[in-house]
């Protein structure tokens, strides 16, 4: 049977389509509030004819008008061409229908803006579900296919919008920007110094007058060549004890002289100085307020430019709000973390962070515990700065002041002289009880005889045994020989062999 709770009761059906906005008088409610019956009564384009009928439409204007309208109801906001269409065929009329609605976040928004009764349960997507597969019939006047090629472009226009406005496109922003930045400061350190060593050949007296490289660059821009100083103006540079000092030293300079030509490229290489300065400036202006827009409660913690750093270290604002705080404290220390692992020495207490003046200006015994409670609020602000709460940065100023606070009391515990130690008192050796030296008790004289260091025995010197030599034997010639007859000059030559052997 019918549930009594829906009998007598008048519904309207707010449907939205790619084409526009369609208000549907539900005949039947109570019929149709039946989950299990829903489908029977939309299985045909005549059964969906007698259970719903149309009431009014409104057609969007262009696609522009259809994109801006979707994205306001995605966030849960109503419409203005809604609100002129509801006014105008429910308010105005007077008509006091439960208006059911496919989104429940759109119900709430029609309840609390128009004072509308609204409905969306699970019983009412049933019939949702029952008036989509009959839309192009009840709607006449557009066929299938057309709905189909507006839904296909609808699609493709909030693709593009969320793909323009997504979040992360806003960090690839951030992360050009900071490495634009840092390349930038490189480019500028060499081209500074490249003039200082150029225009130091003609005048190198006024390195040690302006040490700024910016003012350094308009000045010498400014000057030229020395000799037409007396043409030069430069009170808006420089105050007059400047200038006078400048003025001076260009009269005792000891520099050489340079060409019209010479003039020409050192002043183009100080245009192109002030140009990137500038541009330079520029371009930190725009990573505030893009950080300040996306990041506002970590910015007000770190910084802005340290805050970048630490999106582009950790890819984009998401990676960086997954990130623990034990991470995101060394965060740009990698090198030296796993140095001091590999080598089994204490690990780095810092990095990126160090940078953020609360860390800076905190005295070098409490930094290690300064950068971590600071590591600590930066992923809360980090999360924060994720998921859209505190878009003021309320909640980064508040941990700020929280840190300057524990800062504070850090001082103050590391400033405390420690309690002086208890004086050591000197031993004093009691006179009570002490013996008097008795000579009686000492070693007897056969004792001290035994005691008695032994003499030293004399060495006695062993004769090292030395070598027989052989007899000499009398070299005689074999009894062989004698018998021979030999010439003299043969004898004198064995006289002389003999008498060599004998030597030997």
């Amino acid at each position: 049977g019918i549930n009594a709770e829906y009998m007598g009761i008048q519904m309207l059906i707010l449907f939205e389509t790619p084409a526009g906005f369609a208000l549907f008088k539900l005949l039947d409610a109570g019929k149709l509030l039946e989950v299990e019956d829903v489908f029977e009564f939309f299985s045909s384009p005549e059964k969906a004819a007698k259970s719903v009928k149309l009431e009014a439409f409104y057609k969007f204007k262009d696609s522009t008008d259809a994109l801006k309208a979707v994205a306001k109801m995605l966030k849960g906001k109503v419409p203005k061409c809604l609100k002129s269409f509801l006014q105008t065929n429910v308010i105005s009329k007077e008509i006091q229908d439960t208006v059911i609605c496919g989104e429940k976040k759109l119900a709430s928004a029609l309840s609390e803006e128009l004072g509308l009764e609204c409905m969306s349960d699970e019983r009412t997507i049933e019939i949702m579900r029952g008036v989509r597969m009959q839309l192009a019939n009840l709607l006449k006047g557009i066929s299938e296919s057309d709905f189909k090629a507006m839904s296909l472009g609808l699609a493709h226009s909030m693709s593009r919008y969320k793909l323009k406005f997504s979040a992360e496109k806003v960090d690839v922003m951030i992360i050009q920007a900071i490495s634009l930045l840092d390349d930038l400061d490189k480019e500028l350190n060499n081209y500074s110094m490249r003039l200082k060593e150029w225009y130091s050949w003609h005048f190198p007296e006024l390195i040690d007058i302006v040490s700024d490289y910016m003012l350094y660059a308009k000045v010498s821009h400014r000057i030229g060549q020395k000799t037409k100083i007396k043409d030069v103006i430069l009170k808006d540079l420089v105050p007059e004890d400047v200038e006078k000092e400048i003025r001076e030293a260009v009269e005792m300079s000891m520099g050489t002289e340079i060409s019209e030509d010479d003039e020409h490229h050192i002043k183009e290489l100080a245009s192109q100085v002030i140009e990137m300065y500038d541009y330079r400036e520029n371009l930190s202006n725009y990573l505030k307020a893009r950080m300040a827009a996306i990041a506002p409660n970590l910015s007000q913690m770190v910084g802005e430019i340290v805050g970048a750093r630490l999106i582009a270290k950790a890819g984009s604002l998401i990676n960086l709000a997954k990130l623990p705080s034990s991470t995101v404290q060394i965060l740009g220390a990698e090198k030296a973390l796993f140095k001091a692992m590999r080598t089994k020495h204490n690990t780095p207490k810092y990095g990126l962070i160090y940078h953020a003046s609360l860390v800076g200006s905190a005295p070098a015994s409490v930094k290690g515990k300064v950068s971590r409670s600071l590591a600590a609020k930066c992923s809360l602000c980090v999360r924060y700065d994720a998921i859209g709460e505190s878009p003021d940065g309320a909640f980064g100023m508040a941990n700020k002041a929280y840190i300057e606070a524990k800062i504070k009391q850090l001082e103050s515990a590391a400033g405390k002289t420690p309690a002086p130690a208890k004086p050591i008192q000197k031993y004093k050796p009691s006179t009570q009880g002490v013996k008097e030296y008795n000579p009686s008790a000492d070693f007897p004289a056969t004792e001290a005889k035994k005691r008695a260091k032994p003499e030293p025995k004399q060495e006695v010197k062993k004769e090292i045994p030395q070598k027989k030599k052989k007899l000499e034997q009398p070299f005689t010639i074999p009894v062989s020989y004698t018998h021979l007859t030999l010439p003299t000059s043969d004898l004198v030559q064995i006289s002389v062999v003999a008498v060599s052997l004998k030597k030997k």
